[in-house]
């Protein structure tokens, strides 16, 4: 999972392979150690509930998870749509939030395994 944050927004990129883990157990995450604690890491994740009708960020220390409707992380999963988009107030600002299928990149020579094939693929510019 590729984890983007710039300005207000955060955006999450997820392969087929941690989709079909997402669409089993419920929950993908990864970690990455920011120093030599335990406690020093940042997890981040996605998440699929079935009371949330909304996709909303849920802040912890040391975790981020965006939760994602059960309804809409089907029809995404199933479907040809690229990602899943919010706008989620926090008060008087608001938090840009992408979860999006990992394309495989059209440059020759990039490492494309485990991505999602690109709709663009084949097409001229």
């Amino acid at each position: 999972m590729k984890l983007r944050i710039k300005g207000e927004s955060l955006r999450l990129r997820i392969t087929p392979s941690e989709m079909a883990r997402l669409m089993e157990s419920g929950r993908i995450d990864e970690t990455i150690h920011l120093g030599a604690g335990d406690d020093d890491r940042l997890t981040y994740a996605i998440e699929i509930s079935v009371v949330a009708a909304e996709t909303t960020v849920r802040h912890l220390p040391r975790e981020i998870a965006v939760i994602v409707p059960e309804t809409a992380s089907r029809t995404w999963a199933g479907g040809s749509d690229v990602g899943i988009y919010a706008a989620v107030a926090l008060g008087s600002r608001v938090l840009e939030v992408a979860v999006e299928k990992d394309y495989a990149c059209l440059d020759k020579g990039l490492d494309n395994r485990d991505t999602f094939p690109n709709p663009r693929e084949g097409r001229k510019c």
